[in-house]
């Protein structure tokens, strides 16, 4: 199942005098078992929801609905402004880079969304590849502070956050975030994270990953396990998706799930 193109002004606040972002095709894979879980799933650069829902068609987890979005084409300073699809804008995929926060809070809030009108007694999680689990560690960061980076309150409460081949960005400003909330350090400490990063990742290094890994933890994020691959470059592989279905299952309380 697929949904059209939405439009999200960044941050879910009043898009006054900000940019207005088309987001693409949502694709959704529904539950084959009973439901108990909803995960927002978020594509690489250039890539799209579809070819990740077709991995999640495939996956031993049948109490969860993947919802698979489609990020906005937008002119990317990282190749020379040429459109892509992209949750933000980067210049470069580094520790000490410019961070796109309006792109990252209005691609935040177009996750929100989704999961907006999920049951009450569904748990919720966000994840993705590269770029996509960079937003999706974004998101995790407004879900513990109570609010997006540009203040607006952040309205989803998160159960578990997947990042594949990722990083974290608005590193420096993520401990003033999380203190500077009331239930901030609680919630960094009770919130799963699984992060994946492949020691031969030429796209977005290792050493970013584990930096980020090293980060969130410092800032409070106790309940996060960091998996290094030896070998693995800018993709996936099934020792790692294996793992992703266990971590899911057990921090989400799933019904068992088998390997086909």
């Amino acid at each position: 199942m697929s949904y059209n193109s939405t439009s999200m002004s960044s941050g879910g606040g009043n898009g006054a005098g900000r940019r207005n972002f088309e987001f693409g095709r949502t694709h959704v894979v529904r539950p084959k078992g009973r439901h108990q879980a909803t995960i927002v799933w978020l594509h690489g650069l250039g890539d799209n929801g579809s070819s990740w829902s077709q991995i999640f068609e495939t996956l031993p987890l049948p109490n969860i609905k993947w919802i698979c979005p489609t990020a906005p084409t937008r002119p990317l300073a990282l190749f020379g402004g040429f459109p892509y699809s992209a949750w933000f804008d980067v210049g470069e995929i580094s520790e000490n880079a410019a961070d796109d926060l309006e792109g990252l809070d209005a691609s935040a809030a177009h996750v929100a969304n989704l999961l907006s009108t999920e049951p009450p007694n569904i748990k919720l999680g966000i994840g993705g590849f590269s770029m996509g689990a960079a937003t999706a560690l974004h998101s995790a960061v407004c879900h513990v502070s109570g609010r997006y980076a540009n203040g607006n309150i952040y309205p989803i409460n998160l159960s578990a956050i997947v990042s594949l081949s990722g990083w974290l960005p608005c590193s420096s400003a993520l401990r003033n975030r999380i203190e500077g909330s009331r239930d901030g350090i609680r919630r960094a400490a009770s919130l799963p994270l699984f992060l994946c990063h492949g020691r031969g990742d030429d796209v977005v290094a290792y050493e970013l990953g584990e930096k980020s890994a090293g980060a969130l933890s410092a800032a409070g994020f106790r309940n996060l396990i960091f998996r290094s691959y030896n070998g693995l470059g800018h993709y996936t592989v099934p020792e790692e998706t294996d793992e992703v279905c266990s971590w899911l299952t057990a921090n989400l309380g799933l019904e068992g799930f088998r390997f086909n």
